[in-house]
């Protein structure tokens, strides 16, 4: 009984393996042609030209394949540089919006004075209600 848990899933685990390896080796047809092979993959139906040099075979892409992947790298060459262009235009106007927005050397220290005013009239205020409450010794008692 245990025998068969062991040979069903490896029995299957074969197959599997099998139909990948068939799969991947039926991918490419070589055909002979007058100047050496042409390879084509069945997937995807691309098409390069082979020939052999000293005892291994090597394969180019077919003239209009070329000119296919040289016209979409182009085209993604023109599409980065109109972004890099973007981007820097974007950069460029958000700097000058957060420069335009930070306040004045003056009005900085305008509301430095309006900061120091209140602060001032605030401790004022606290020293005023524990010299009426009778002293910081009630305040620290109350802390422990």
């Amino acid at each position: 009984m245990r025998l068969q848990h062991i040979l069903i899933p490896a029995a299957l685990v074969s197959l599997v393996a099998v139909s990948a390896y068939s799969e991947e080796t039926d991918r490419y047809r070589l055909e002979k042609s007058a100047t050496g092979y042409i390879r084509m993959d069945t997937q995807t139906g691309a098409m390069s030209i082979c020939e052999e040099r000293s005892g291994q075979l090597v394969c180019k892409m077919a003239a209009d394949e070329r000119a296919a992947f040289q016209d979409e790298v182009d085209r993604l060459q023109t599409s980065m540089k109109a972004m890099d262009e973007r981007l820097t235009r974007l950069e460029n106007s958000l700097s000058a919006r957060l420069e335009s927005n930070l306040p004045s050397e003056e009005d900085f220290n305008k509301t430095m004075s309006y900061m120091e005013r209140f602060l001032k009239g605030f401790m004022g205020i606290v020293k005023d209600m524990d010299k009426d409450s009778g002293g910081g010794a009630q305040l620290n008692s109350q802390k422990t």
